[in-house]
């Protein structure tokens, strides 16, 4: 994909995109996100080359918690985070969280 049409997806121009990749601008948590989900690539993707990861298999499989990017690289899930993270009375959270057990079937934790 080029500069111009990821910058087109994003909202923002691909001289801001070249800032990011040069690493002259830093790039936000959601900013990030917002750009893997473009990708189609878990936030992960990014970060397989860092110094101190697994290099034979990799972030995804490596990490018992993977499930938590792949849910937030998912539309779904990212349209949930949003949402969730706008409630403000965490009683109301955990009550969603409470619903969201039922409905899977878990029994509450906690």
């Amino acid at each position: 994909m080029s500069q111009e049409k990821l910058g087109e997806s994003l909202g923002i121009t691909f001289q801001q995109i070249q800032k990011y990749e040069k690493g002259t601008n830093r790039i936000g948590a959601s900013r990030l996100q917002h750009i893997a989900s473009v990708l189609q690539v878990p936030v992960s993707f990014f970060f397989e080359d860092a110094p101190g990861a697994p290099s034979e298999i990799g972030f995804e499989e490596s990490r018992p918690a993977a499930f938590v990017t792949d849910f937030l690289s998912s539309s779904e899930g990212l349209q949930l985070n949003r949402a969730f993270v706008r409630i403000k009375d965490p009683r109301v959270r955990r009550k969603v969280v409470d619903l969201v057990r039922a409905i899977a079937g878990d029994e509450a934790e906690d």
